[in-house]
């Protein structure tokens, strides 16, 4: 899949691995994988949402089945 951030970056998971694609599950989930006893890599189901980080803007998007759901923008920290 390829997506174009808002930055202008064109981000692609065609690679794997690759730095674009992360894996995020709850606390909750990862602990039910666990549970099951799912510690080998191959075991681990994919996380029920994709998230994306761009290299150049670190800006995050979540997408759902394919179709963006979130994106999130990084804030500097002021103080």
């Amino acid at each position: 899949m390829r997506f174009q951030c808002k930055c202008g970056e064109v981000l692609s998971n065609g690679m794997s691995p690759n730095d674009i694609e992360l894996r995020v599950y709850t606390d909750k989930e990862w602990d039910e994988l666990i549970n099951l006893g799912m510690t080998d890599s191959v075991d681990i189901p994919f996380p029920k949402l994709d998230v994306w980080r761009c290299p150049v803007c670190k800006r995050l998007y979540v997408f759902d089945e394919g179709k963006l759901k979130y994106q999130y923008v990084l804030e500097e920290n002021i103080f």
